[in-house]
């Protein structure tokens, strides 16, 4: 049982990875802002870019409650 909670671990990991690349590619992709002129184009990359830095947060917030999580049960064992 001690060696199926790190690939456990691992599995999330991996999804994490992939579900993040599906919505950041074809969805926030695909996102244009209009309206600030000349700006247009450093506004829009700088939306996508504070969404993908918040995914990054996120999915790193996610990992390191599944890691305490693991290791809590195995340290109380």
């Amino acid at each position: 049982m001690k060696g199926s909670l790190i690939f456990f671990y691992i599995f999330v990991m991996w999804i994490l990875i992939i579900a993040g690349g599906a919505i950041v590619v074809p969805i926030i992709a695909h996102i244009s802002i209009h309206g600030f002129g000349k700006l247009d184009s450093i506004v829009d990359s700088s939306v996508k870019a504070g969404i993908a830095i918040m995914l990054v947060i996120i999915w790193i917030l996610i990992m390191s409650k599944i890691k305490n999580w693991i290791f809590h049960r195995q340290i109380n064992r």
